[in-house]
C-alpha cells in the first residue's frame, strides 16, 4: 500500500524523464496539484490538466518540458519532507536550491509556494520537496 502519494508522483516524473516519454498520468490530489503548478510556473514543466480516468477516478496529465538532448529540463528530484519526518523552516531559513539554481516547494498557510515567493512573502513551511 503507497503511504507516500507525493513521493510516488516525483518518481513517476524522474522515471518518464529519464525514459525519453513526453508526459506522464499520475493520481489527482489538491497537494500534488499545487506542487505541479508551482513547477510549471517555474518553467521545469509544460503543462497539466485533470483528467477523468478509467475507473472515474481523476488523473493529472503532465506534460515534461523538453529540454536540448531529448530528455526533460528536470535534473534532479528530492523529497525533503516525508512522513515519517516531516521538515518545516522558518521564514528566514527557506533553502536556496543548487544557489538559486533549483527551486524548493513549500506548503505555507497560503497555499503551496515556490522558494522564491515564500522569501518574497516572508513565509515558512512545510519543505516539500526540491527540484534542480
Amino acid at each position: 500500500m503507497m503511504t507516500d502519494l507525493v513521493s510516488d508522483m516525483l518518481t513517476r516524473i524522474r522515471n518518464a524523464g529519464r525514459a525519453g516519454h513526453s508526459e506522464v498520468l499520475c493520481p489527482a490530489s489538491k497537494l500534488k496539484l499545487g506542487i505541479i503548478k508551482v513547477l510549471t510556473e517555474e518553467g521545469y514543466l509544460d503543462s497539466v490538466e485533470e483528467v477523468t480516468g478509467a475507473d472515474g477516478h481523476p488523473t493529472l496529465r503532465i506534460k515534461l518540458r523538453p529540454g536540448q538532448s531529448g530528455a526533460t529540463i528536470i535534473d534532479g528530484l528530492r523529497r525533503v519532507s516525508r512522513p515519517s519526518r516531516r521538515v518545516y523552516v522558518g521564514a528566514r531559513d527557506v533553502p536556496k536550491v543548487r544557489n538559486g539554481l533549483g527551486v524548493a516547494v513549500l506548503s505555507t498557510s497560503r497555499g503551496v509556494l515556490s522558494d522564491r515567493a515564500a522569501r518574497e512573502q516572508n513565509l515558512g513551511g512545510e519543505l516539500l520537496c526540491e527540484v534542480w
